[in-house]
């Protein structure tokens, strides 16, 4: 895939992941995935040239380092997170599951990923 397919895959999981919120049936967990699938993409995106596995390893630091950042509970971060898109890029508190559903999120797409890539090639 070239990195116009992944920017688009990550544009259409923000859909998703938004849509989701409006669905009170779905769990949390599926929107934590979610996020980090988009993470993924965007890494893939912005690192094509390297390995896949490069870019799930940057997405789980990117997605571990901002729920760890959701421990510190500074005045100008506090404030960040009460803005929609603050909620949305940092989230509010820290949770366990949610480094459990990153995880899941980022080895089922990039298993996917390499399904894809490998039936290309």
């Amino acid at each position: 895939m070239k990195p116009k397919h992944y920017l688009l895959a990550a544009l259409f999981t923000i859909i998703l992941g938004l849509g989701l919120r409006k669905v009170s049936l779905a769990p949390l967990w599926i929107g934590d995935s979610l996020y980090a699938v988009m993470i993924y993409f965007g890494a893939r995106a912005i690192f094509y040239h390297r390995p896949a596995s490069a870019a799930a390893i940057i997405a789980l630091c990117w997605c571990y380092a901002v729920e760890f950042l959701q421990l510190v509970q500074q005045p100008w971060l506090h404030h960040i997170r009460q803005t929609l898109p603050g909620r949305l890029i940092l989230g509010q508190g820290f949770l366990w599951s949610d480094l459990v559903a990153y995880a899941a999120g980022i080895v089922l797409v990039y298993l996917i990923d390499q399904f894809i890539l490998k039936r290309k090639g």
